[in-house]
């Protein structure tokens, strides 16, 4: 299925994802982020909840990617979801894998989540991350830093 099929909403939504992350920008991310959601993460048995928590991640894992390329990209039949398939390097470690997005009907990512493969690649994208994140464990898990 062609992006075309995605909601009109949804259209403009993954557009406006494209040019923040070619910026890395992730600040911008908010109007594109519905209240509830949901990262997870290919490293992280829970899921991370809430737009601190997705901006913290994606902004650092962006900086971890080297040569990051989508590929191809494939739309649900009820035109709510997208899966973008993707490769880039981590310390010289390749890796391949996909971004899955759901929509509501605003148009807003109510669900992001990450699969990457093979085991060496996400062990170096798993060993960077956990340097980056592990001072962010609140936010990440969505908790109060108090």
């Amino acid at each position: 299925m062609q992006i075309e099929q995605l909601s009109p909403a949804a259209q403009e939504t993954l557009a406006a994802w494209h040019h923040i992350l070619e910026r890395n920008a992730m600040e911008e991310l908010d109007p594109l982020l519905a209240d509830a959601i949901v990262f997870r993460s290919p490293v992280a048995h829970r899921p991370y909840p809430g737009r601190e928590a997705i901006k913290l991640v994606l902004k650092n894992v962006n900086m971890v990617f080297q040569d990051f390329t989508y590929h191809r990209s494939f739309v649900s039949e009820d035109g709510h979801s997208v899966v973008l398939e993707f490769a880039a390097n981590v310390n010289g470690k390749q890796l391949k894998g996909i971004d899955m997005l759901r929509f509501d009907a605003q148009g807003k990512i109510v669900e992001f989540e990450v699969m990457v493969r093979p085991l060496s690649g996400l062990q170096a994208l798993g060993e960077e991350m956990a340097k980056r994140m592990a001072p962010h464990a609140a936010v990440l898990y969505g908790e109060s830093a108090s």
